[in-house]
């Protein structure tokens, strides 16, 4: 495969060699270096081809993207975390939550990790201006996490389901990959994540935070945020199958009847408690025990 062959299969799949062939260089990482430069170029540029003339959607005009951002979690902040830990945390998830702009993607597309993911995150932001996808695979989404930094396409402004908050249900899940550590907060070995939260609930816990956040921003009263849990499980339709929907909904009607709602869906989405090591030992010494007497036991029955 040539060189320019080797660019159009990238521009079209996404997939590349990571040797680098058939770039030259005096040694496989050369190559591998030059692959990578050139094929970043030419995504660069084939992006900026196909979103020449398109314009950003109306809606974000004038609208400061990071304030934005925090203002959509901070009440989520508040309800979740001490306040001399706030500070920190919402520092964390204004650096975590990207979104993809005129202005800063080619740099997001250079500085990607791998050639792969900077694709996907072209096809996402050509997609947020209606731009034509870089191949017929091209993933149609409207954000995308890259370990602990989310990615949002600017078609997050033509939400139409009141009930539904991207920036928020992407925050959630900074919550359990994020170390404390990492932020400057004390740690210790059962407090390791900015919140423990059952593996198994940790879709649960963004969809019901996305929701609980909307139905706050939308209803003051209780009475009224009761009225749209309600007209939510009307027409609830969850995109990811490993949401028990029932569990979903009663863990939203628990928290708009308690003062903090918040600490409510944390509640049951957490992991289960840690088990010291003293408490280990004394099960691990009852099992053995245990297991003495059975055989004892049964040595009794054979004789």
């Amino acid at each position: 495969m040539t060189v320019a062959r080797a660019i159009q299969h990238y521009l079209r799949t996404g997939e590349s060699d990571m040797l680098g062939a058939p770039w030259p260089g005096r040694n496989t990482m050369e190559s591998a270096r030059r692959a990578d430069s050139a094929l970043r170029d030419a995504l660069v540029a084939e992006v900026a081809r196909r979103s020449r003339r398109r314009k950003i959607p109306g809606q974000v005009a004038g609208v400061e993207l990071e304030r934005l951002t925090l203002e959509k979690v901070e009440p989520m902040v508040s309800g979740l975390f001490p306040r001399r830990e706030q500070g920190p945390v919402l520092g964390a998830l204004g650096r975590s939550l990207v979104f993809l702009t005129p202005e800063n993607i080619a740099a997001v597309l250079r500085d990607a990790g791998f050639l792969h993911t900077a694709w996907a995150l072209a096809n996402l932001y050509l997609g947020s201006l209606g731009a034509e996808l870089l191949g017929e695979d091209a993933p149609r989404i409207v954000g995308m996490s890259v370990e602990t930094t989310c990615y949002v396409s600017l078609s997050y402004f033509d939400e139409r389901d009141r009930f539904a908050d991207y920036v928020v249900h992407e925050a959630a899940h900074v919550f359990h990959d994020c170390k404390r550590e990492t932020l400057g907060l004390s740690s210790t070995r059962t407090r390791e994540w900015l919140l423990s939260i059952d593996f198994r609930e940790r879709e649960t816990f963004a969809y019901a935070c996305e929701a609980y956040s909307r139905i706050c921003s939308l209803a003051r009263r209780p009475a009224d945020r009761r009225s749209l849990v309600e007209e939510h499980a009307a027409r609830s339709t969850l995109p990811d199958e490993a949401v028990p929907v029932d569990e979903y909904l009663d863990i939203l009607r628990e928290a708009v009847q308690a003062r903090n709602g918040w600490k409510r869906i944390l509640a049951r989405c957490a992991a289960p408690p840690s088990k010291s090591m003293a408490q280990r030992a004394r099960e691990a010494h009852a099992a053995r025990v245990e297991a003495v007497r059975a055989a004892w036991s049964e040595a009794g029955r054979s004789s």
